[in-house]
């Protein structure tokens, strides 16, 4: 379980704070998407997390281990895939047999599995790849490592729709009970289908900390016509279409998330799904 218990972090005392008593669990078997505005802080949880960056207070831990102390036992369970990286140009046989050491549960088949599925080849010269080639086949060895923690720093930058549509589909084959994958994202409807769970973030506030199921319980995602009865509506939007509309659930059919119209209406009125936060300490 990942456990941040009053963090208080900004980068400089001239600086704002990024994040302010903030406090949030994450536990284990799920895919969660890190919800939020550019400048809100996901890159930096992310690092908070894997212990690139750490507090005074030392509020995060993994599994019960401080994360700003990166213990070898630690750094075995988890992987991070930041936004933007670079590697050496070397074959990815070389990268692996040079780095796969480090990581106990490190498995061939996967690599060459979701290289496949990447549409790359096996014995790739990583510096010789664009953006997102680079990006799909760091994506691969982070899959490999088989930690039951991974980080994902807005991975679909840099994919084209195909590659996107595979992105989701190599992350759920790659899913188990035991593993944790947090993707910090902008672009939400890349990962709508994809993840269990939603964290937003709001300024240094924790907006949403919810199953994905238990929002679809309670709310109905819809795209009412011109002139269409509004009154029931929590939130309302208007688009070319119609209105787009958050509102109760009548409980007799589930609807589709739409990640982007939940967070415009929550940051408008949080109290709109008070019982999601809840639901998700339960």
């Amino acid at each position: 379980m990942i456990s941040i218990n009053h963090l208080n972090f900004r980068y400089s005392f001239q600086r704002p704070a990024v994040f302010s008593d903030f406090s949030l669990e994450i536990g284990n078997g799920n895919i969660v998407g890190l919800l939020g505005k550019n400048g809100t802080g996901k890159s930096t949880l992310l690092y908070l997390i894997c212990g690139l960056l750490h507090d005074r207070q030392h509020a995060v831990s993994i599994d019960g281990m401080p994360s700003y102390k990166r213990r070898p036992e630690m750094l075995s369970r988890l992987f991070i895939v930041p936004e933007e990286f670079e590697l050496p140009p070397i074959s990815m046989r070389r990268y692996a047999k040079l780095h796969s050491g480090f990581y106990p549960h490190f498995s061939e088949e996967v690599l060459e599995q979701t290289l496949k599925e990447f549409e790359l080849p096996t014995d790739i010269n990583l510096g010789s790849l664009s953006m997102g080639q680079k990006k799909k086949a760091y994506i691969s060895f982070a899959l490999a490592t088989q930690t039951e923690y991974l980080l994902l720093d807005e991975p679909t930058n840099g994919l084209d729709i195909p590659s996107k549509t595979q992105f989701r589909k190599v992350i759920a084959s790659q899913m188990n009970d035991r593993r944790t994958i947090i993707i910090s994202t902008h672009q939400v409807h890349d990962v709508e289908m994809l993840i269990d769970r939603v964290v937003m973030l709001d300024q240094d506030r924790l907006l949403l900390n919810a199953d994905i199921n238990a929002i679809t319980e309670r709310l109905r995602f819809e795209m009412r016509p011109v002139g269409a009865d509004l009154s029931d509506a929590f939130y309302c939007e208007p688009s070319i279409a119609g209105t787009l509309v958050v509102a109760p659930s009548t409980g007799f059919s589930d609807t589709t998330i739409n990640l982007e119209l939940l967070f415009n209406a929550l940051t408008q009125n949080p109290d709109i799904i008070k019982n999601l936060k809840q639901e998700s300490e339960t």
